[in-house]
């Protein structure tokens, strides 16, 4: 008997009843990137030109590469023009820093990266403090972190971005909720203990950062009803660690070996999903739920960028 599409559904309903609601960040970013789209459409109609993201990427990192070219696929999906500029692995730190100069002073580039890691031969503070800070639609340079940290407006780092965006489209309570951040790096854990105890929403949570060195992790996250994960550990976050109804936002993403998937792997995160989702209310997948919306918002800070310089007075 062929089983229409409505009696999956039905049955995917039915499974998934009593287990964690999804937060589809690839759903979310679809709808993002639609409304970028929108408005340059808006945009070039009325004779001005389309926004302009470029990225620097040094050497061939296999992670870096599929990443640069995701981002230049979103700039194409959403009507942006790209740019790539490639160095070699062996490029010295003064050949990137003359590019980062040049593109800082370009009047048709609104944003730009500088694609991470770099090579070892290279200081990346000081790569990231030469980009002018009103092109860094990454959000690293020390003057937008610091703009950030006083509520003040400026580009959000990208990932942070996403979490906020997607605790916002599905309206997920973060005033006066217990959220336990574990991780504590400069483009993650740091900025979202900041971003979830300001004063806007989401936000206003009393906010815990736990990290590699904190014992006992579970007494914090059992006590959670909020748990955003950037720890890099694979299925570390188990069931008898969190309680029931807690929101947990999974940043992690490794390849765990797994003879018996496809490719040999398989890609999990920080959490261990099919435990904890009997438990939390709202969970995100992994791949599908910061990642998607990592991109899409480096999109949304390139038109904000933009705006900037095309509308100022």
């Amino acid at each position: 008997k062929k089983i229409s599409k409505f009696e999956i559904n039905l049955k995917s309903k039915i499974k998934r009843k009593n287990m964690a609601q999804i937060l589809d960040g690839l759903k979310v970013s679809k709808e993002i990137k639609a409304e970028i789209k929108a408005d340059v459409e808006k945009i070039i109609a009325s004779g001005k030109r389309a926004p302009h993201l470029a990225a620097i990427l040094v050497g061939n990192n296999g992670a870096s590469e599929t990443y640069v070219a995701s981002k230049i696929k979103d700039c194409k999906e959403v009507g942006f023009t790209s740019s790539l500029y490639r160095f070699s692995s062996t490029a010295s730190e003064a050949e990137v820093l003359e590019k980062i100069a040049e593109l800082n002073v370009d009047p048709e580039v609104d944003g730009f990266i500088v694609q991470l890691p770099l090579p070892k031969q290279m200081d990346q503070e000081k790569v990231i403090m030469a980009i002018n800070s009103h092109k860094d639609v990454d959000g690293f340079h020390p003057e937008n972190f610091g703009r950030m940290a006083l509520e003040m407006s400026t580009f959000l780092p990208a990932t942070p971005f996403g979490i906020l965006t997607l605790l916002e489209r599905y309206n997920i309570e973060t005033k006066g909720k217990n959220c336990v951040i574990i991780g504590r790096s400069k483009i993650v854990g740091r900025p979202m203990s900041i971003l979830m105890g300001r004063k806007d929403f989401p936000g206003n949570a009393t906010v815990t950062v736990t990290h590699s060195y904190t014992p006992h992790i579970e007494e914090f996250t059992k006590n959670a009803d909020i748990v955003i994960t950037a720890l890099g550990d694979p299925e570390f976050l188990k069931e008898d660690m969190i309680k029931d109804g807690v929101v947990i936002v999974d940043v992690g993403i490794t390849r765990v070996e797994d003879a018996n998937a496809p490719k040999g792997y398989r890609i999990v995160g920080d959490v261990d999903f099919a435990s904890c989702e009997k438990k939390a209310s709202w969970i995100t997948p992994v791949p599908g739920g910061v990642g998607p919306m990592t991109r899409a918002m480096l999109l949304k800070n390139t038109i904000l960028a933009y705006k900037h310089t095309i509308y100022k007075d």
